[in-house]
């Protein structure tokens, strides 16, 4: 199979090792020259959870019309960058082309419906999946838990199978399932409660549970976000959210997300598709989200101040 990952970053960078190590055609794109250059010069490497290795068969560019028309476009990119990749793979894919896309937070389809019709459109959940970059061309993968892939409109369908064992056969955990959709916001859920809450308190996981008022602030983030999901008719598998999120954070206790870690490096991070997703849907529904708007607001003004050092 031919496969383009856009984005590779410490999640891209597993994706394209394992499939390119597999014996699948991988094009890792990415717009960090330097970490391109490396793949080129000396092949990918990536340690930690799933061995260490370095594959020097991978195609590396910065351009993604050097791939061409691929079998599976794999969009790995932060949220902000999913309507760019979307918009530069259009113009490439053939009829059969699969794109699956695989963030944080929700939307992803929608950019992508912006600039191509979905129909072949895949959406990804990674569940318990860490990653980090260690320097150009070489990543750490973390943890391993679960990939969930299902299609954008719902069912099980030949080629989410064929996707998912192509997976599997990689060395991934790969799961199909017919309602992606759900699995999408129950990890929109855990994202909520500790993205925002840990990058504002600067503080871990389990930092963030011990502290009461801090937690009390996270639950109540939390608890905006499955009012919503409810509203929209999300068909959540379980009845106690705060059970969840709370089992989910215990499992993680030394971690920060994503979020925290953009904001030390002084970048954006993808608190749009995350915590500032929620005021958004309960201005649309009429539903409050105190808490959500507040956190939102103390980190966007802190980004802004990061574009502001920039220039």
């Amino acid at each position: 199979m031919k496969i383009a990952v856009l984005g590779v970053g410490a999640m891209g960078s597993i994706y394209a090792s394992l499939l390119a190590k597999k014996g699948h055609e991988v094009w890792a794109i990415d717009t960090w020259s330097d970490h391109i250059n490396a793949i080129k010069e000396k092949g990918l490497r990536v340690e930690g959870a799933s061995g260490d290795c370095t594959v020097k068969t991978i195609n590396a560019s910065t351009i993604l019309a050097d791939a061409g028309a691929c079998d599976l476009y794999i969009i790995s990119t932060k949220a902000s960058g999913v309507g760019s990749a979307a918009q530069a793979i259009s113009p490439l894919m053939d009829a059969n082309s699969l794109v699956l896309t695989i963030q944080n937070g929700l939307g992803a389809g929608d950019r992508i419906a912006e600039f191509m019709p979905v129909g072949n459109v895949l959406l990804g959940v990674a569940d318990g999946f860490g990653a980090s970059m260690k320097g150009p061309g070489h990543a750490h993968h973390n943890a391993m838990n679960l990939i969930r892939l299902g299609e954008m409109a719902g069912g099980i369908t030949p080629r989410l199978e064929q996707v998912s064992s192509t997976w599997q056969e990689a060395g991934f955990n790969t799961r199909a399932f017919a309602d992606i959709n759900q699995l999408i916001w129950e990890k929109f859920l855990c994202n909520v409660t500790f993205s925002a809450a840990c990058t504002v308190f600067n503080c871990t996981v389990g930092e963030l549970m011990s502290t009461p008022n801090h937690w009390k602030i996270a639950l109540g983030a939390m608890q905006e976000a499955y009012i919503i999901g409810k509203a929209k008719n999300i068909a959540f598998s379980f009845s106690n959210p705060h059970k969840y999120v709370t089992a989910f954070g215990k499992k993680m206790p030394g971690a920060r997300p994503s979020m925290l870690l953009d904001h030390l490096a002084c970048r954006p991070s993808e608190l749009s598709a995350i915590n500032g997703q929620v005021p958004v849907m309960g201005q649309e529904m009429g539903i409050s989200t105190p808490y959500n708007e507040v956190l939102s607001t103390i980190l966007s003004d802190r980004e802004a101040s990061f574009a502001k050092a920039i220039k």
